[in-house]
């Protein structure tokens, strides 16, 4: 850096605010995708702060090393996989009616009386594997046909499966935000899963279960007839001649999970060097987790039972086109992140936080809320977030479980408060008949209820690691 941002704090933390507001600027006011939107904050960044154009974007001779580069395929070199496989994995889940199976297991296993809970359940788990959305639509037909069994209102029956679906979306891997966070700061993914559980499942309990129990009584909206001829129509089109057991859904669903935390704790507790511990390693390491995940999904949920192969090849193209978009914004989010890190802010960042008394976290959670309120989508939040916190915690000397809970305040932050820009809050509000106010009193205050409680729990978390 060669002008006086190097110099001033007040400017480094001026740019920085700038970078954010040029950021939500382009993305809100716009409509500026977001990963073109954090390439040209980026560069208009380093550029300000007096970066080097070679240090920035290479030249023509030689593009490698530069910023532009490393901030891309850094964190896509690692996270890319990831996200890939798990999409997939999901995918073969929800086709082959794995979804269904699991959701009616629960359901006969709890009674109508406790049904609400059963679909808790059934979005926290199935959750792990499938994106937030494609869960609705694969089981708000079950949601419909449970809320006119119990003759009660339908929020009663759909909201804990929301709150299932939505921490597992936010917090736990193989889901593009907190894989990107982990890959940013560089946590090991069982870390990631450990804490993501621990801040997860209470969180759930208490807007899943707690709230979504009061609202749902509170609240009084009777399945529409039309929604439950469409149910049926659906559970029609998508019946499966022959179901998977209930113990080989949640098996697959358990294996990448299982293997990923043995590699984590076989790092810590065996010989490193010796024999046992280069397979804990190898069976560990999340992408090749997830390919036998995927590889045993493909055969015993697949071809096993009845799956062409073209039937396989076109499930899989139609579940990766969503993935391109999210990598390119995982990309430029670390992209931007690298530059920030380059120009110095980082650490003017947290010499303040020091002055200040004021804990990365709470910076990280309070950053990530104001992403997401202003712009709706929580993986932009996490993203931008990330590369904003992590060239603060670079010098921090941060332990593996402190990394892991701040990517959790982070992603905390990234659910709060969904309203009319968040595409979730639209999805929600017409797959389950609400109307905008009803929404916002529902599924609105459900989420705000998620991220208070997730961040409570990584903060206390905090204080024992």
């Amino acid at each position: 850096m060669i002008n006086w941002l190097q110099h001033e704090t007040g400017g480094l933390l001026t740019l920085s605010a700038i970078s954010i507001a040029l950021l939500l600027i382009m993305i809100i006011r716009f409509k500026v995708e977001p990963f073109i939107a954090l390439l040209i904050a980026g560069l208009l960044v380093a550029l300000a702060a007096g970066l080097p154009v070679e240090t920035l974007v290479g030249s023509a001779q030689k593009a490698s090393g530069s910023l532009l580069e490393g901030g891309f395929g850094g964190i896509l070199g690692h996270i890319a996989s990831i996200i890939g496989l798990g999409t997939l994995l999901g995918a073969i889940l929800e086709a082959s009616g794995g979804a269904q199976v699991l959701t009616g297991s629960l359901l006969r296993a709890f009674g109508e009386k406790r049904a609400p809970l059963a679909m808790g359940l059934a979005g926290l788990i199935f959750g792990v594997p499938v994106f937030f959305d494609i869960g609705i639509f694969v089981l708000a037909p079950l949601v419909y046909v449970a809320a006119k069994q119990g003759g009660k209102s339908i929020v009663l029956y759909a909201m804990p499966l929301l709150a299932g679906l939505s921490v597992m979306h936010a917090f736990m891997p193989p889901h593009p935000g907190p894989v990107a966070a982990a890959g940013l700061l560089k946590v090991g993914l069982g870390w990631i899963i450990i804490m993501g559980l621990a801040c997860a499942i209470p969180a759930w309990f208490v807007g899943g279960i707690l709230y979504s129990t009061w609202i749902g009584k509170k609240i009084n909206v009777p399945v529409p007839e039309e929604m439950l001829a469409a149910a049926q129509e659906a559970q029609d089109e998508n019946e499966v001649k022959n179901p998977p057991s209930l113990g080989l859904v949640l098996g697959i669903i358990a294996i990448p999970l299982v293997l990923i935390l043995a590699g984590t704790f076989g790092s810590i507790l065996l010989t490193k060097g010796s024999r046992l511990y280069s397979v804990f390693t190898f069976f560990g390491t999340p992408a090749v987790a997830l390919t036998i995940a995927v590889l045993l999904a493909t055969y015993l949920l697949g071809y096993r039972r009845g799956m062409t192969r073209d039937q396989l090849t076109e499930l899989t193209g139609k579940s990766l086109r969503p993935v391109g978009m999210i990598l390119l914004v995982v990309g430029a989010g670390g992209f931007f992140g690298a530059v920030l890190s380059a120009t110095g802010v980082g650490k003017v960042l947290a010499t303040s936080l020091s002055d200040a008394g004021l804990p990365v976290i709470a910076l990280a959670y309070v950053i990530s809320c104001g992403m997401r309120i202003a712009q709706g989508s929580a993986t932009v939040a996490i993203v931008t977030t990330t590369g904003i916190v992590a060239p603060v915690v670079a010098d921090l000397n941060y332990s593996q479980p402190q990394l892991a809970l701040l990517v959790m305040s982070i992603a905390a932050g990234s659910i709060i408060a969904s309203h009319v820009n968040d595409g979730g809050f639209w999805i929600v509000s017409r797959y389950f008949g609400l109307s905008v106010k009803e929404t916002l009193q529902t599924w609105t205050v459900l989420e705000t209820v998620l991220s208070v409680v997730g961040f409570i729990m990584a903060a206390g978390l905090s204080l024992v690691f």
